[in-house]
């Protein structure tokens, strides 16, 4: 299998994880797969061009490919990302114990305050 950032280094595939991450949230009212013909149409890549990043992210398994047909609908598949993931998050800063308790502080401290204000005498 290619390195993960080997694959994650070419834009036109980074343009194609974007696009089809934008599909799978439904951002663009678009279906969760993207045939080829949608994924040209929408980056204004050639087919050619498309095709051929495709078949990188697909032997990545960074897309998956489901035939319908004569069309090939592709899906993002975000499992080979957590690897490179897990090797970024080495090189950023952690949560601390002390953010970790004031965030949870603040989240009681907000429920409540929001019980108090629905039992306040002035309402």
């Amino acid at each position: 299998m290619a390195d993960i950032f080997d694959v994650l280094s070419d834009d036109n595939r980074r343009q194609i994880l974007v696009l089809l991450r934008q599909f799978a949230r439904g951002l663009d009212s678009a279906p969760v797969e993207a045939s080829v013909s949608e994924i040209v149409a929408a980056t204004g890549l050639s087919q050619p061009t498309v095709s051929k990043q495709l078949k990188v992210l697909r032997d990545a398994h960074v897309v998956t490919v489901r035939e319908d047909g004569q069309h090939r609908l592709y899906r993002l598949n975000v499992d080979p990302l957590r690897s490179a993931e897990a090797w970024l998050s080495e090189f950023l800063p952690r949560e601390t114990g002390t953010q970790e308790m004031l965030r949870r502080r603040a989240r009681d401290f907000g429920g409540a305050l929001a019980e108090f204000a629905a039992k306040a005498p002035w309402r």
